[in-house]
């Protein structure tokens, strides 16, 4: 029911987009306070919490409300919103206050950028400083984990080919194109920062790579099966990166943009309210590519609910109660 909730949710946004969004349904579980306690400045604070429609952003948008909801504000639920675009829209306009948003999204997408910054401090510190001057976005709280692209294969093929880094796989293309076979996503097909980047960057032979073009979901079985593809294209904190047993290239030319996990919110809403940063910054600080892969496996994999993951890790963390 959650999911049909939400696919309903998400057409509404489109269809209200020219008329202001409406101001989103109530937190779907219920928590108490734990280590977060209430905050005075907060309590009844109407807080509309935003986040993307795809399992990884559902899971942060949760923990951004049951952690604000612990510490007493009034939280709306607006996630799985259709596309980066439309949480963009939508917080410029206010009709969201808060989301994680990835750093590279920020500093390409939204900025225009077209070279990223390959330390992920300074490509943080870049898209916070350009974002605040020419939106009034507040990006704060950066997490460890680095959602980026990465090219994955089993660890059958890696060890019968020798293949763990990108330069390797560049090597096998040129010497057994149909040992590296690779199965992409169509929009990584395009991208800069996708394949035409990583064949630039590593030098290899497109006229040998041999390449099959499908959808994101389906890139992991068929690079698991090793049948129609050996390698292939994904997001490098896919939780069904670990559930079929799969393992990352290393990019040992550090290509691939920065995408790590940040809070970001309208400068005049982050100045009224700074201790929204404070709950925050603790449970930021936890979330490392381990653990938001495993909690993406438990959705994805396992098929958990997203806000069911996002509490009971919470819990676990002593940062809420369950109520």
């Amino acid at each position: 029911m959650r999911s049909l909730r939400h696919t309903a949710l998400a057409a509404g946004l489109l269809l209200l987009a020219s008329c202001g969004l409406q101001s989103g349904s109530a937190v779907p579980l219920r928590v108490g306070p734990a280590s977060i306690q209430p905050i005075e400045a907060l309590d009844g604070v109407p807080i509309t919490v935003g986040s993307k429609d795809f399992s990884e952003q559902n899971i942060l948008g949760y923990l951004i409300e049951f952690a604000l909801s612990a510490a007493g504000a009034e939280v709306r639920d607006l996630t799985n919103i259709q596309g980066s675009n439309s949480v963009r829209d939508a917080q410029l306009h206010g009709q969201i206050d808060i989301s994680y948003e990835y750093t590279g999204t920020g500093w390409i997408n939204y900025l225009g950028n077209e070279k990223p910054i390959p330390d992920e401090k300074g490509q943080f510190d870049a898209v916070r400083d350009a974002d605040l001057a020419e939106n009034g976005i507040v990006w704060t709280d950066m997490a460890p984990m680095n959602n980026t692209y990465a090219i994955t294969t089993s660890k059958r093929t890696s060890q019968e080919s020798g293949v763990r880094t990108l330069s390797e796989f560049a090597r096998l293309v040129e010497t057994n194109p149909a040992a590296a076979s690779i199965c992409v996503g169509t929009e990584f097909n395009v991208r800069q920062d996708g394949l035409p980047g990583v064949i630039e960057a590593y030098g290899i032979d497109s006229g040998k790579l041999q390449k099959q073009i499908v959808q994101d979901a389906v890139v992991f079985q068929a690079t698991a099966d090793a049948k129609q593809c050996k390698f292939g294209s994904v997001a490098a904190t896919d939780g069904r990166i670990p559930g079929l047993d799969l393992m990352l290239l290393q990019d040992d030319r550090t290509f691939f943009a920065k995408y790590n996990a940040a809070l970001v919110m309208r400068q005049s809403f982050a100045e009224a309210h700074p201790d929204i940063a404070t709950v925050m910054a603790p449970i930021s600080r936890l979330l490392t590519n381990e653990t938001i892969t495993e909690l993406n496996r438990q959705v994805d994999v396992e098929g958990r609910e997203p806000a069911d993951v996002a509490r009971d890790w919470l819990v676990a963390e002593g940062f809420v109660t369950a109520r």
